[in-house]
């Protein structure tokens, strides 16, 4: 197999990744008696669309997979979203859209608004990241199945979101427990919650799909450690892949590269003017 049929072979087997556990999640959400957030999940052509009644941020309510040769649905995705109050955001991967399809994009008022890496890392390296030593002060374990609100905690205070977000943040992840290939992870510092973690397996492949140090314990090696776990014991379960995304040159990107992982490809995200 030549180098060019590779390297679209990954980058395809990354976006699989990405999209198999975006979907899983909003099914989930989406199954919770009453739909309480208002999830509709539609299909055209190549591309899943995503939408949330209750949560208008970009992560509810954006398009992946798209090809060039869906360039003739835009109008039908983007009145989807429309007729829904939203601004869908699209995210394209290298190597799968054409120009003719950004084309079409910004005729109908599109254009790009940011960057998104996606990094992966094969077999090798990895399964002995599974028995690296932990810090003294520094505990990772499973998430137990009464503990989400620890978990939405992390969630929402890393990211300077209000506790009153906590609640649902818990319940839209608690759905998750028991599905299959979702797992959970704390993180404690002396005995005290500091940080979580999640990651998705699908078939052969690993995405690491959240992880996130509380502000008081940044700077520890938290989020880093959280990485060696998952990826070791994605390895270690013969997986052949780990996936995962940060924003380029953050802390994140980082990490994982220290790790091992290298770029996988840098998507682009493209919002309404």
């Amino acid at each position: 197999m030549s180098e060019r049929n590779r390297l679209a072979e990954r980058t395809e087997a990354i976006e699989r990744s990405e999209i198999a556990y975006t979907l899983d999640r909003m099914e989930a959400i989406r199954d919770r008696p009453g739909n309480p957030e208002g999830i509709e999940i539609l299909r055209v052509g190549g591309a899943l669309c995503i939408y949330s009644r209750t949560m208008p941020w970009p992560g509810f309510n954006t398009v992946k997979g798209l090809r060039s040769s869906d360039a003739d649905t835009l109008e039908e995705i983007i009145e989807f979203y429309r007729a829904r109050g939203r601004k869908p955001l699209f995210e394209l991967v290298p190597g799968v859209v054409d120009q003719e399809l950004m084309k079409r994009l910004t005729a109908l008022g599109f254009s790009q608004t940011g960057f998104h890496t996606s990094m992966a890392m094969t077999t090798g390296v990895g399964a002995a990241l599974h028995s690296a030593p932990l810090a003294d002060k520094l505990e990772i374990r499973s998430l137990c199945e009464d503990e989400f609100e620890l978990y939405a905690t992390v969630h929402c205070r890393s990211f300077g979101l209000p506790d009153d977000g906590i609640p649902p943040v818990a319940a839209n992840n608690r759905v998750l427990y028991d599905r299959p290939g979702w797992k959970f992870y704390l993180a404690l510092w002396e005995g005290q919650l500091a940080g979580a973690a999640v990651s998705h397996r699908n078939g052969e492949i690993a995405s690491l799909t959240f992880a996130a140090t509380l502000p008081d314990y940044r700077g520890l090696g938290i989020h880093a450690a959280l990485l060696r776990t998952r990826v070791g014991e994605a390895f270690a379960d013969d997986c052949e892949l780990v996936v995962g995304q940060c924003a380029f040159g953050s802390q994140s990107h980082r990490n994982m590269e220290r790790i091992g992982m290298s770029v996988g490809y840098v998507r682009a995200s493209w919002s309404e003017r």
